[in-house]
């Protein structure tokens, strides 16, 4: 099988020839660009004081590359969005020295010049004029939202323009793009080509509930206000939510007219719906806030096209899995492992069927950061076991690989991968 047929194998829940791997296709399945400089010293790839690209500058992602997909048996790529998180391109590469020492390239618009404290601020589209939107602290790992919330001091002002601001009909310039380069990805290699997902369809997605691409956020933008609108402001949001959705819709038709059949999975939400011991929010909450519109988008995807819808949702979500199936998701990501409920035997046996379990690698939490090599492959091991019988599984991290592994870990990570897939 090629690397596409073998994705797509495992996602209709046939068996592939082997279990697909995915490092990097999306921004919740990636790796810290100092994990990844780490890893291709040690497979020769690079040399200890060469670059590696940093990928996501939100967080501090590195960018997974050709060499490296031939040698592990990648079988993703990305079809990458046209701005990052702070609302600039990544181009014009500039070279900059990481905290931990590690050699990296960061885009033009990205700002290495540290404050008084040795702290890292990142601005709006690049733009130092208007306030920070983004910190990394002195010695951190990656950026930290600033709230710009304004005070809410009459809830009839709150517009629901104000919170959509960010959300877009896409334009014929980026059109053009997405169609040209998911050419390119489909006609030029095998893999499997993931998109990150059109504006519109991320309902509540909290990593861009604070605006950090804009210039000036208006409306519900501080994290713990956004948590309580789900309970207090449950009218506004279902405005908020139609609203991004019709916006939603519009570009998954635009999108689908210009790449067609040339991605295969399409990210739909990335909003964390679990906490480490139970959901963030209970089933019936889930029903009437997110699900019709949830169930809108992905109908239109299933009847229009043969893409794959995926959901990225952190934590304890055994509880909503019923509700989320029903919605129309066909892919669950990260799947916690380390989570409440989330027993991967449980999992398997209830929603096998139902779901396309991507990730669920290892436990991020523990093993593979603080266990021996040996415990990583003891756990990779049983892990693939479990879930690879009859497909439906894409071997990957639960999340993104972080900063501070060992890079015996690493190796054994993938090496037991290799042995077991």
């Amino acid at each position: 099988m090629t690397s596409r047929e073998r994705v797509l194998a495992a996602i209709n829940h046939q068996t592939p020839d082997k279990v697909p791997l995915d490092l990097g296709s999306t921004l919740i399945s990636g790796i810290h660009v100092s994990s990844l400089h780490k890893l291709k010293v040690a497979l020769g790839l690079t040399g200890e004081n060469d670059p590696v690209k940093v990928f996501d500058p939100f967080q501090m992602l590195g960018e997974v590359d050709d060499d490296l997909r031939d040698v592990l048996g990648i079988d993703t790529v990305p079809l990458p969005s046209i701005k990052n998180f702070f609302g600039f391109k990544n181009e014009n590469w500039k070279p900059w020295t990481f905290f931990d020492g590690t050699p990296v390239l960061v885009p033009e618009k990205f700002n290495t010049i540290p404050e008084p404290n040795g702290d890292i601020l990142q601005y709006p589209e690049g733009d130092r004029s208007v306030p920070a939107s983004m910190r990394m602290p002195k010695d951190g790992f990656y950026h930290d939202s600033i709230m710009r919330q304004k005070p809410i001091v009459d809830e009839s002002k709150l517009k629901v323009e104000d919170q959509v601001e960010e959300y877009s009909i896409m334009n014929g310039e980026d059109l053009a793009y997405y169609e040209k380069e998911a050419k390119r990805l489909y006609e030029e290699t095998d893999r499997a080509v993931v998109f990150g997902g059109v504006p519109g369809t991320n309902l509540g997605d909290i990593a861009l509930v604070p605006g950090p691409g804009m210039k000036n956020p208006q409306g519900i933008r501080e994290v713990e206000e956004w948590y309580v609108s789900l309970m207090t402001r449950k009218d506004f949001l279902k405005e908020v939510f139609s609203r991004m959705t019709e916006i939603g819709l519009k570009n998954l038709k635009l999108f689908y007219e210009a790449v067609g059949e040339r991605i295969q999975v399409i990210v739909l939400s990335g909003t964390d719906f679990g906490s480490q011991n139970s959901p963030f929010i209970s089933p019936a909450l889930y029903r009437e806030l997110f699900k019709p519109y949830h169930q809108a988008m992905n109908e239109w995807i299933h009847q229009n096209t043969q893409w794959k819808v995926f959901i990225h949702t952190c934590g304890s979500v055994f509880d909503l899995l019923p509700d989320l199936k029903e919605a129309g998701f066909d892919i669950l990501n990260p799947v916690q492992v380390s989570a409440a409920k989330m027993d991967p035997k449980e999992l398997k046996e209830h929603f096998g069927s139902d779901f396309t379990f991507w990730g669920g690698g290892v436990n991020p939490q523990s093993t593979l950061p603080f266990g021996s090599p040996e415990e990583v492959r003891q756990e990779v091991g049983y892990l693939m076991n479990t879930f690879k019988p009859n497909g439906g599984f894409v071997f990957a991290n639960v999340h993104n690989i972080q900063a501070k592994i060992p890079v015996e870990n690493l190796l054994a990570f993938f090496e037991t991968f290799q042995e077991n897939r």
